[in-house]
């Protein structure tokens, strides 16, 4: 018999980056007393990953769980970037409804779109949960027409248009129905969760289903999955079977050695769980995104969400540069190759190939340029050294033979002044303005539409032209036939002409022919791009060159020059810069930008065909 589970709600907390989803999380986990009074508790506790922590935006999808009186709310914070789409929606199918959360003055924005299509889609409960309410520029009432809007374009049915609007100031701990009520905690979010988000339901007496949304890895017990059990009960020791709707040939008898269910942020052990409940469990090796457990009686597969196709690859590949192997613990094509399909398990967006030329390359796809970036960033700390290229789109062929490229929605906010030129730089790399609507005193949001590859490289030219002071949002929005050639960049590079250490003196004569990216006392190899040519070609220059020494000339006197500090160049920045002929080199300690063909008199002939 089914039953519903009043005791529970699950829920998924959905919005764009930077609209506070996970300060919003802190404050519910703080104020239904899931802490100690005396605990220490750091801000944005979810975002566990240092990467998250130093970047301030969440990468992965996390479980929580709070008490409120007699109810129990599994919460699932979610990433806002829109590289991280597929975290959010694999995990949609373990809720019954989700709090979008909107900023108060940025309003709708794309990432706000597509996540809200996708619990739409699902027919979840949705509760608006309009944030930064404190701001002083803050505009939650026109805010409330954007949601709607959106919510009508995407074709919301009567009930979700129906849904309560609920006003917060997540960094401040409270929240509020009405604009005008007195301003005290967060309680009004948690009735609004109880009265409107659906309690789960499901039969205990069935046979057992469990989709497992979410893979966990533990040094101790291994893989963990993550899933919510639609219908029957989980026991430790029980046996059950692991099958696939996607994929028949998964048909696998296994136990379950440990069951865990979710409080605050601690996993705490069960010996058994029934419907509606999100448990993790351990033991099962083969355990892979998309599996179902089930009846070993009755092995029913649950269709699970087909996650949208990667838009983006690079060839991550062995680093063969003159100064390889001396920082990487581990540096063959093996360890490379071991590394990505380890990280298949857990991020459900990427693809990764081996290419048929090379031994020692992998075309790795992801869904966009920070995707990709944060795996090598992940992998340059846990001690990998490798080279990757640069960047390039998916393309795709239509019915009728014609080349699709992928599209991207950009919504970008900047001062009046620059508004200009930024429409310019964009309509170069074939982008359509589709509107423009001043948003604050001094303030323009442009949006348009624009190729995948028209992105590649321009942020940082972005940030530059902005002063600083614009900001960025993108979302993909489909294919669209090709827009036609693109040249990435109107720079050439200076490329070191000789292997030794850099010094004061040669990248003094250096520095004349454009912007340096290294300074004095740094190894060097031939065919190592040192620096930026503001023309388009290419030049060699000699940063190793020293000063004759003569009777009256000591080279002490190189102490005297003056040097314009170097352009450090992060991670995302060396992989906007490099062009197709042109590498990152990535170790540890180091990140180094090089020619594809190192050897200046094979690059010239490669270069004649």
């Amino acid at each position: 018999m089914r039953i519903k589970r009043e005791d529970i709600r699950n829920i998924a907390i959905i919005a764009h980056v930077d609209h506070g989803k996970t300060t919003l999380v802190d404050q519910l986990l703080r104020q239904s007393g899931t802490f100690r009074a005396n605990q220490e508790v750091e801000d944005r506790v979810m975002d566990s990953n240092d990467i998250e922590r130093e970047r301030g935006i969440t990468i992965l999808s996390k479980n929580t769980a709070i008490q409120y009186g007699d109810t129990k709310i599994n919460i699932i914070d979610t990433p806002g970037h829109a590289d991280f789409g597929g975290e959010v929606e694999r995990v949609l199918k373990m809720v019954d409804g989700v709090i979008l959360v909107v900023d108060a003055y940025e309003g709708v924005m794309p990432q706000t779109k597509f996540v809200l299509e996708k619990a739409l889609s699902l027919n979840l409960a949705v509760v608006v949960c309009i944030n930064k309410i404190d701001r002083p520029d803050g505009r939650p009432n026109e805010v409330i027409d954007e949601v709607l809007e959106l919510m009508m374009d995407l074709g919301a049915s009567d009930e979700q248009l129906d849904c309560p609007f609920v006003f917060a100031s997540a960094r401040n701990g409270y929240a509020v129905t009405d604009l005008d009520d007195e301003r005290v905690d967060m309680k009004p979010l948690f009735e609004t969760i109880l009265s409107s988000i659906p309690a789960p339901e499901g039969d205990p007496d069935e046979s057992t289903q469990m989709l497992i949304s979410t893979i966990d890895y533990n040094e101790f017990t291994g893989r963990v999955g993550i899933g919510r059990i639609t219908n029957g009960t989980i026991k430790v020791n029980g046996e059950v079977m692991i099958v696939n709707h996607h994929d028949p040939s998964v048909h696998k008898k296994v136990r379950i050695t440990k069951l865990y269910t979710f409080n605050g942020l601690d996993k705490i052990d069960t010996d058994t769980a029934t419907v509606g409940e999100i448990v993790a469990v351990s033991g099962i090796a083969d355990l892979h995104i998309g599996d179902t457990l089930c009846d070993i009686e009755n092995p029913v597969a649950i269709p699970f969400q087909k996650i949208s196709e990667p838009t983006l690859s690079m060839n991550f590949m062995v680093n063969d540069s003159p100064l390889a192997g001396r920082e990487g613990k581990f540096v063959t094509s093996r360890h490379i190759r071991d590394r990505l399909m380890r990280e298949l398990n857990t991020d459900v967006s990427l693809r990764v190939e081996e290419t048929p030329n090379s031994e020692n390359s992998y075309k790795v796809s992801g869904r966009g340029e920070l995707h990709l970036s944060v795996l090598i960033e992940n992998m340059r700390r846990e001690g990998y050294e490798f080279a990757v290229s640069k960047a390039e789109v998916i393309y795709e062929t239509d019915e009728r033979g014609r080349k699709l490229e992928p599209m991207e929605l950009a919504y970008i906010d900047v001062p009046d002044e620059f508004s200009g030129s930024v429409i310019q730089k964009l309509s170069q790399r074939k982008g359509e303005l589709l509107g423009m609507t001043p948003i604050n005193p001094g303030y323009t949001r442009l949006q348009f539409s624009i190729p995948s590859r028209g992105l590649i490289g321009y942020r940082g030219e972005f940030l530059t032209d902005t002063k600083g002071n614009g900001v960025i949002n993108t979302s993909f929005e489909g294919y669209e036939e090709y827009k036609g050639d693109i040249s990435y960049r109107k720079t050439g590079s200076l490329i070191a002409f000789e292997s030794g250490t850099s010094v004061t003196y040669g990248l003094f004569n250096a520095q004349d022919r454009g912007t340096l990216f290294i300074g004095p006392g740094e190894e060097v190899y031939a065919g190592m791009i040192v620096g930026e040519n503001p023309r388009t070609e290419d030049i060699e220059v000699n940063v190793c060159k020293t000063k004759h020494l003569t009777n009256t000339r000591t080279s002490s006197s190189d102490e005297a020059l003056r040097l314009v500090p170097p352009k450090i160049l992060s991670l995302e920045q060396a992989l906007d810069y490099i062009d197709t002929d042109e590498l990152v080199e990535i170790t540890p300690k180091h990140l180094r930008i090089r020619k594809k063909i190192l050897d200046s008199r094979a690059r010239y002939r490669a270069n004649k065909k």
